[in-house]
C-alpha cells in the first residue's frame, strides 16, 4: 500500500514561487517513477511533470522552464519546485506513483495565483 500527502500549496501573487511537497509512504519508492499533476474544476487532470527512478524529468510544455521535479529518495519526498507563477497555474497540484497497473493519488494542495 502506497499513501502519499502533498503540502505546501496556498496564495502566491503572479511570478512568485512555491514549492510543494510530497511525502510517500510503502515501499518501493525510489524503484518507480514520481509525477505531479494538477486540475483545475470542471477540467480534466493534467500531468505536469515527471520523474523516474534514476532522476530522468519531463516537463509540460506549458511549465518547462518554470518548474522543476526532484526526488529524495532516503526522505520518500518529490518535490515540484514552481517559479515564474502565473494565474493560469492555479489549481489543484496532486502527487502521483503506481504499482505496476496500480494508480496512487495524494488528496491534493491547492495552488491560487492571484494579485
Amino acid at each position: 500500500q502506497v499513501q502519499l500527502v502533498e503540502s505546501g500549496g496556498g496564495l502566491v501573487q503572479p511570478g512568485g514561487s512555491l514549492r510543494l511537497s510530497c511525502a510517500a509512504s510503502g515501499s518501493g519508492f525510489s524503484s518507480n517513477a514520481m509525477g505531479w499533476y494538477r486540475q483545475v474544476s470542471g477540467k480534466e487532470r493534467e500531468l505536469v511533470a515527471t520523474i523516474t527512478s534514476g532522476g530522468y524529468t519531463t516537463y509540460a510544455d506549458s511549465v518547462k522552464g518554470r518548474f522543476t521535479i526532484s526526488r529524495d529518495n532516503p526522505k520518500n519526498a518529490v518535490y515540484l519546485q514552481m517559479n515564474s507563477l502565473k494565474p493560469e497555474d492555479a489549481a489543484v497540484y496532486y502527487c502521483n506513483t503506481n504499482r505496476g497497473v496500480l494508480q496512487y493519488w495524494g488528496q491534493g494542495t491547492q495552488v491560487t495565483v492571484s494579485s
